[in-house]
């Protein structure tokens, strides 16, 4: 026998023989075949399936450290946010305060304004009444005047007649002579 007849009758024999091998059909299979497949799958699984539990464990514990992260974050900002809520309440405040101030103080300034103004308008007024009322009482004394000068001057003109003109001529010439020469 030869080499190459050699090996073709130890295959032959082999698939021949029953002996150790892998028989798919699970109703054929045999519990030794079975518990053979089961811890193969349990070795090889439970290494694929710790490698799939570190995994998602780990990828939850990377979630859980995000979400805390940012649940600090939000704290802080949430913090942040009322201090600066309560910062702006007080500006706020302040600045009603301040135009509160300031608008009665420009109403009060307005009405000392206002009061001056009257014043001075009524002084103002005053003045030209009594201007007015000088300038009238002028009139009436400058028209009384005229008036009387009027009614002296007709008087005298129904009185003097020639005698009575010749008589006050005298009289004033002595009056002058007097004056003058100073004798009687």
């Amino acid at each position: 026998m030869t080499l190459s007849n050699y090996t073709i009758n130890y295959f032959s024999l082999l698939s021949s023989s029953e002996g150790f091998g892998f028989n798919t059909d699970i109703f054929e299979t045999n519990v030794l075949n079975l518990a053979v497949v089961v811890g193969v799958l349990i070795y090889y699984g439970r290494i694929v399936l710790n490698d799939l539990i570190v995994g998602r464990k780990t990828t939850i514990l990377k979630n859980l450290k995000e979400a805390e992260i940012k649940f600090n974050e939000a704290e802080k900002n949430l913090l942040l946010a009322k201090n600066n809520l309560i910062a702006s309440e007080s500006k706020v405040n302040d600045i009603r305060n301040q135009t509160q101030i300031l608008s009665k103080n420009a109403v009060k300034n307005l009405m000392d304004l206002l009061e001056e103004d009257i014043k001075r308008l009524q002084s103002v007024n005053l003045s030209y009444i009594r201007f007015e009322e000088e300038k009238s009482i002028g009139e009436v004394c400058e028209n009384l005047s005229q008036s009387a000068f009027k009614i002296a001057l007709e008087k005298l003109n129904k009185r003097l007649n020639a005698n009575l003109q010749k008589k006050l001529i005298s009289q004033n010439l002595y009056k002058l002579n007097l004056k003058f020469y100073g004798k009687k």
